[in-house]
């Protein structure tokens, strides 16, 4: 097993790790600070410090992306705490959310992109995070809480008032 490998220091083994997860980490993150240039300087430093503490990662019975989505949070966590920088999900290209999602095709097929992540800017930090782990990464909830340090009944309330304020958001009457 390639995380059994990673953890004895093989460095191709964690390459391998590398290269199946960066894309949803990248992706993950960029969706947070919504920068190009900070997204993949804090996805290298999610994995550096994966790399570094992989000797003491313990499989516990949950995902190894678990444990890169809470490495990962806890980044984005510092960049706003250290670059005390606001969040502007509003201005994510395209291409970073092109692949279908069950966001997308769970609200409502006729709404664009851009009103989406307009309305996902507006719900607080662990809300963002737990639909963009749900709905855009496919993680399950028990993956989420795992990521999270969170129970799995905490996340599913997140989630249900998540959902229910972005479709208040959705719904609202938008400016012509």
């Amino acid at each position: 097993m390639l995380i059994q490998k990673a953890r004895a220091g093989d460095r191709n083994a964690f390459g391998k790790l590398y290269d199946t997860y960066a894309p949803r980490i990248y992706r993950f993150i960029f969706l947070k600070v919504s920068n190009r240039q900070d997204a993949e300087d804090l996805t290298h430093q999610v994995f550096v410090n994966a790399w570094e503490s992989m000797s003491r990662f313990e499989l516990r019975g949950f995902p190894f992306s678990s444990w890169l989505y809470r490495i990962a949070g806890n980044a984005v966590i510092d960049h706003y705490r250290t670059a005390r920088v606001h969040q502007d999900l509003g201005t994510i290209p395209e291409e970073v959310v092109a692949e279908p999602s069950k966001l997308e095709q769970t609200l409502d097929q006729s709404l664009d992109v851009t009103t989406v992540r307009a309305a996902l800017a507006k719900l607080e930090f662990d809300q963002q995070n737990v639909l963009i782990m749900k709905f855009i990464d496919d993680l399950s909830t028990k993956e989420i809480a795992q990521a999270l340090s969170k129970s799995e009944g905490a996340i599913r309330v997140i989630q249900h008032r998540a959902l229910k304020h972005l479709k208040r958001h959705l719904d609202a009457p938008r400016p012509r």
